[in-house]
């Protein structure tokens, strides 16, 4: 069993697996944001797969929760829209519950039917015409950023290509201000970060008022959308659509976070997460050199392997009993992706990266169903491009020091990444 593979060192590793084979079950909260920080919740959600794959923690920073860790098990649980609701009012897709006042709707966060009618209204951004004609920019601005690396020196890869490349996208897809795109960083990251944990801000407060001006700054851009002939940017077509033209302004917020925390966070983490797992598995990285055309399946598999969203969360709409324990409406249900990525039933291997699997899009890392991400290709467009770029320029991108990873079990991300490309 391979089970330790992503842990940070080898003392690290055995702590945390004697930890979790130690404690009783009855006392594991693996929505722990610590755990994922050390990235030392592996052995806890190894254990679960095999002895409780539908878990009660009863007790947590969260509240009570259900944990459901098994590929299958989460595929049924996606697909059940009548029992287990995403919508915001209940709590929404976090294992986090929001004060109901400051709850923001979004497609995401929306049950059937006005999921499917808001969803519609920014599904053209990713067709493949578009895609193709975005596809022409991504190289452009992937290739300035590359060429313009501090090459011989240490750098912070998530800063200088993870964040910038990234954003630069987000601006085109909303037509936002070139200078003030890293605005839309900073907010992605406000969205989601947990106040009072030593990061971004102190109070939930302070998160509310930074999100505030994220709305006032998009309702400037909705004037003049509204009042211009539509055009092929998300903000566009939000405001000439009949779905969410009239948007009260919790969804109209709740629809862009979705939308800034999906262009950003994803994509940004799994790039990030690409070089790392290049670095750890140096025979991978190899095959890659000697043979680019794996980025086809590379990209794909680092998706699996980095999983940039650890959970989704639902809430039961009436009671109900799942593999043998019982749900009770209202009870939060966390559908754990970053486990059910390493569900051995399903994935052959799956603690090992694997560039040139034969499946490797058997994966929970976009979701699956109604919710599955309306920018999945957008995403693997991003990747694959990217790195085609990276090969045509680098013959290593080294790892130099350890990752700083995100305080947070719902974005499993990079703080910092350091990184030097031999001169």
């Amino acid at each position: 069993m391979q089970g330790t593979i992503d842990l940070a060192g080898d003392a690290q590793a055995r702590d945390a697996r004697e930890k979790a084979n130690s404690l009783a079950l009855a006392d594991f909260d693996v929505g722990n944001p610590e755990l994922f920080k050390t990235d030392t919740f592996w052995p806890y959600f190894d254990r679960l797969r095999r002895e409780e794959p539908v878990h009660y923690c009863k007790d947590s920073m969260f509240g009570p929760y259900w944990s459901v860790t098994k590929y299958n098990d989460i595929m049924d649980i996606e697909t059940n829209h009548a029992v287990f609701s995403s919508a915001s009012l209940l709590g929404g897709i976090t294992i986090r519950d929001i004060a109901p006042d400051l709850r923001r709707e979004s497609f995401i966060s929306m049950d059937q039917p006005r999921h499917s009618a808001q969803r519609k209204t920014v599904a053209p951004m990713f067709t493949p015409t578009h895609l193709d004609q975005l596809a022409i920019n991504i190289r452009k601005r992937s290739a300035e950023c590359l060429d313009h690396l501090p090459v011989g020196d240490e750098f912070d890869w998530v800063d200088q290509v993870s964040i910038e490349l990234t954003t630069q996208m987000l601006a085109v897809l909303f037509d936002f201000p070139w200078e003030d795109r890293r605005k839309l960083t900073r907010w992605s990251d406000i969205a989601t970060t947990i106040p009072g944990s030593g990061g971004l801000v102190a109070t939930e407060e302070e998160r509310m008022a930074e999100l505030s001006e994220c709305a006032a700054y998009f309702a400037r851009l909705w004037k003049e959308r509204v009042n211009q002939p539509p055009k092929s940017d998300l903000l566009s077509m939000m405001a000439h659509s009949p779905a969410t033209r009239d948007m009260n302004p919790k969804n109209f917020l709740g629809n862009l976070i979705l939308l800034i925390v999906g262009g950003n966070d994803t994509t940004r983490n799994t790039l990030s997460g690409s070089v790392y797992a290049l670095n750890k598995n140096p025979d991978q990285y190899r095959k890659l050199r000697d043979n680019p055309d794996l980025i086809d399946s590379f990209v794909p598999e680092v998706i699996r392997w980095q999983t940039p969203l650890a959970h989704m969360r639902r809430t039961a709409l009436e009671d109900i009993e799942f593999r043998g324990r019982q749900i009770r409406k209202g009870d939060k249900v966390v559908m754990w992706y970053v486990s059910g990525n390493r569900d051995e039933e399903v994935i052959d291997r799956p603690y090992e990266f694997i560039i040139d699997r034969s499946r490797p899009r058997t994966h929970l890392s976009f979701g699956f169903g109604i919710h599955r991400c309306v920018g999945i290709r957008l995403a693997e467009l991003q990747l694959r491009i990217i790195w085609e770029e990276i090969l045509k320029r680098y013959e290593n991108i080294e790892m130099v020091g350890d990752p700083k990873r995100v305080y947070s079990s719902f974005v499993k991300g990079y703080e910092t990444l350091p990184v030097r490309i031999a001169a």
